[in-house]
C-alpha cells in the first residue's frame, strides 16, 4: 500500500522559513513525479509544486516562485519542500502527493494526510 508520511509542518513568522518532508513507501517512487498540494477551508487544492522523477522540478505555482524550492532524494524515497520569506497567504495545510492527479491515470493519485503550516507574528 502507498505511504507518505510528512514531517515539517508549524508556525513561524512572517518572512521565517520552514522545511516539509515526505516519505514514501509502497511504491516505486524513483518512477513518479510527487507535488507538494495546500489546501485551505472551504478552497480546493491548490498546486504548489511539482517536481518529476530526475529531481527536477517542473511546475510552481506563480504566488511561490522564487520562495520555495522542491526537491528530492530518490534513494531515501523523500521529497522535500524548502519554503522561505513565507507571509500569512501561504497559511494552509501542506500535502505531499504521489502523481499523477489529472488526466487519464489519475486513480494513481495518492496524498499524504497533510500537515498545518501557519504563517503568523
Amino acid at each position: 500500500e502507498v505511504q507518505l508520511v510528512e514531517s515539517g509542518g508549524g508556525m513561524v513568522q512572517p518572512g521565517g522559513s520552514l522545511r516539509r518532508s515526505c516519505t514514501a513507501s509502497g511504491f516505486p517512487f524513483d518512477q513518479y513525479d510527487m507535488s507538494w498540494v495546500r489546501q485551505t477551508p472551504g478552497q480546493g487544492p491548490e498546486w504548489v509544486s511539482t517536481g518529476n522523477t530526475a529531481g527536477e522540478s517542473t511546475f510552481y505555482t506563480a504566488s511561490v516562485e522564487g520562495r520555495f524550492i522542491i526537491s528530492r532524494d530518490n534513494a531515501k524515497h523523500t521529497i522535500y519542500l524548502q519554503m522561505n520569506e513565507l507571509n500569512p497567504e501561504d497559511t494552509a495545510r501542506y500535502y505531499c502527493a504521489k502523481e499523477p492527479c489529472q488526466g487519464p491515470s489519475k486513480r494513481l493519485c495518492r496524498w499524504g494526510q497533510g500537515t498545518e503550516v501557519t504563517v503568523s507574528s
